[in-house]
């Protein structure tokens, strides 16, 4: 599958939706529903009730997964966004910036 060369950790950009242009941090990969949680970024507010008498319902706030063709990986080195692309260094596959050339 492409595009999972996003990690947990890696700074995003949302390019589309609600909070486009926004950035954040990944906070949680779901590679087999192809989907990102993304620190702070797509809130959704869902309604808990009550469990117990005498107990008070809630409205809880979360970062809602959004699908991985939403986001962008954001390069650590130069701030742009970008496509990563893997290069082989002494036999290990590392991930590096499209636009600048460093490691991921």
């Amino acid at each position: 599958m492409t595009g999972w060369r996003l990690r947990k950790g890696d700074t995003v950009q949302i390019m589309s939706g609600k909070d486009r242009g926004k950035r954040g941090k990944i906070l949680q990969a779901l590679p087999s529903l192809h989907r990102v949680v993304v620190e702070n970024l797509n809130i959704m507010t869902k309604n808990v009730r009550a469990r117990r008498e005498r107990e008070k319902g809630q409205r809880i706030q979360f970062a809602a997964p959004m699908d991985l063709s939403n986001v962008q990986l954001v390069c650590g080195k130069c701030g742009q966004v970008t496509r990563p692309g893997v290069k082989e260094v002494s036999s290990k596959k590392v991930r590096i910036c499209a636009k600048c050339h460093e490691t991921l």
